[in-house]
C-alpha cells in the first residue's frame, strides 16, 4: 500500500481545545474529531503537531490526546502522532507511546530551541528510527526551530528504511519541495514531500507535493480537495479560484505580525463549527474583536458566514 492510499492528500492537524484555566478540553476533542470526520474534510488526523500547539503540552497531554484521538477516530481515519521534542530522548520516548497505542506513523519536528547542526539532525533521526518500529514523516519548519533541514539531509535520511516522508513548510522556501525530490529519487522514489503551508497549497501541487498538512482543512477541507482534483484535470483555473479564499483566510490568521495562526484560526473554526475550542495557551496571546472583525468580513465576502 502506497503512502498515498493509507493517508491521503489531506493530512489534518488537529487544533487542542482548552476549557478552564487552559486545561486540555478532552470531550471538545473528541467532538472535534467526530466532526472532522463526519464531514470528510480530510483523510488522516494529525494530534499535537503545530496547530495543535504541541510546544505548549505537557508529555502526559500529548500522550493523552493521543490516547483519545485513537478511540474517538475508531478506525475511521488514520491518526498520526506529532512526537517531535526538543531532546532526542524525549522525542524517542513519545514516539515508543505512539507506538504502544498502535499509531503506525509519526510526525516529527526538528528538534528546535537547540539549533543543531545537520549532523546533529541526522543523528537526531537516525537514533529515533533505530529505536521505534512505526514510520517516521520528517517534519521542516524553520521560522520555530531556527533552522532548516536542508534537502541533503533529507537525501541522507531518505536510505533509512522508516523514514518515509517530509512535510515541508514551504512559505519558508517556495522552492525546497523541487529541492527535496532531487535529493531523495534516486535514494527512495517512493520518499513523499508533503507540503505543510495552506497559503503555498497552489505553488506545491505544481512542484509535485503529494499533499498537504492543513490546520486550515478544518474550515475548507472539501475546496482542498475539489483543488487537487482539479489540479488533476487540468482545470487550472477552477484550482485558483478555489483556492483564493483560503488564501484570504490563512493571510489573515496572521494579522499584527502573528507568526502561528492559532490564536485568530481557533476562535474561526469555533465560529463555523460551533465546538467550544477556547484562546489558545499562553503565552500566545488571544484573538483580539478588531482581528476577529477583520475575519468576519472576509467569511462573510466568501459566503462561509452568513
Amino acid at each position: 500500500m502506497t503512502f498515498e492510499e493509507k493517508y491521503g492528500k489531506i493530512l489534518l492537524p488537529l487544533i487542542t481545545p482548552y476549557g478552564v484555566d487552559e486545561e486540555v478540553d478532552y470531550i471538545q476533542y473528541e467532538k472535534l474529531i467526530n466532526y472532522v470526520i463526519d464531514q470528510n474534510v480530510c483523510d488522516s488526523l494529525i494530534v499535537t503537531g503545530t496547530t495543535g500547539e504541541a510546544s505548549l503540552l505537557t508529555f502526559d497531554e500529548r500522550v493523552k490526546l493521543m490516547e483519545t484521538a485513537v478511540k474517538a477516530a475508531k478506525g475511521r481515519k488514520p491518526v498520526i502522532a506529532g512526537t517531535g521534542c526538543a531532546s532526542t530522548k524525549e522525542t524517542i520516548a513519545l514516539t515508543k507511546k505512539a507506538e504502544e497505542l498502535g499509531i503506525e506513523l509519526a510526525l516529527v519536528v526538528v528538534p528546535f530551541y537547540n539549533k543543531p547542526t545537520q549532523e546533529g539532525v541526522y543523528n537526531h533521526y537516525k537514533q529515533l528510527a533505530d529505536n521505534v518500529n512505526i514510520d517516521i514523516l520528517l517534519y521542516n519548519i524553520p521560522v520555530f526551530v531556527g533552522i532548516n533541514l536542508e534537502p541533503e539531509t533529507v537525501g541522507r535520511l531518505a536510505a533509512i528504511k522508516n523514514i518515509v516522508g517530509v512535510k515541508d513548510e514551504a512559505g519558508i522556501n517556495p522552492t525546497q519541495v523541487t529541492d527535496f525530490f532531487l535529493a531523495t529519487e534516486k535514494v527512495d522514489p517512493d520518499f513523499v514531500v508533503f507540503n505543510g503551508d495552506d497559503i503555498m497549497l497552489l505553488p506545491t501541487i505544481v512542484q509535485g507535493a503529494m499533499g498537504i498538512v492543513s490546520g486550515g482543512a478544518h474550515i475548507f477541507g472539501h475546496e482542498i480537495r475539489e483543488i487537487f482534483d482539479a489540479f488533476d484535470k487540468g482545470e487550472n483555473k477552477k484550482a485558483k479560484e478555489l483556492f483564493m479564499p483560503i488564501y484570504k483566510v490563512c493571510k489573515a490568521c496572521g494579522q499584527n505580525g502573528r507568526i502561528l495562526p492559532n490564536s485568530i484560526l481557533r476562535p474561526t473554526i469555533e465560529l463555523l463549527t460551533g465546538i467550544k475550542l477556547g484562546p489558545a495557551r499562553s503565552p500566545l496571546a488571544p484573538a483580539t474583536e478588531e482581528e476577529m472583525e477583520v475575519m468576519k468580513k472576509i467569511l462573510k465576502e466568501i459566503g462561509k458566514l452568513s
